[in-house]
């Protein structure tokens, strides 16, 4: 079996141990988790939160250290333009238009409950 195909699985699990990771960070800082890997034909939203009325799309990313650098130094212009993107679909879908958007970033270092979990709120914003 090529490499390619074996790690994949692998990088599901890592991501989705992440994105646990993240939402269990979220839930207790108080806010309502909407939803998670919402896809629209222009990508995923990890995972949308909500808290005080104010909708937060969370970007999730995960490294097994950090010696290469932080998680959160990996959501580039591209990224961030597809996220932005893809919420703005997503909005238009559930007919959702006079509603404050927050994005931020959770960086997860490590695996499992020795995993470091680092939130930063309003990571990059819409204006591209």
């Amino acid at each position: 079996m090529p490499r390619e195909q074996r790690r994949e699985p692998d990088r599901r699990a890592f991501g989705g141990e992440a994105e646990t990771l993240a939402v269990e960070h979220l839930e207790r800082s108080g806010y309502h988790i909407r939803d998670r890997n919402v896809p629209c034909r222009l990508g995923e939203l990890d995972v949308v939160a909500e808290k005080d009325g104010l909708l937060v799309i969370v970007e999730v990313r995960m490294k097994s250290n950090a010696a290469m650098g932080e998680p959160s130094e990996t959501v580039m212009f591209q990224k961030q333009k597809r996220v932005v993107l893809a919420t703005l679909y997503d909005l238009q879908g559930e007919r959702l238009h006079d509603v404050a958007v927050r994005f931020d970033v959770i960086s997860v270092v490590g695996r499992g409950r020795a995993a470091t979990v680092e939130h930063i709120e309003n990571a990059f914003d819409a204006g591209f």
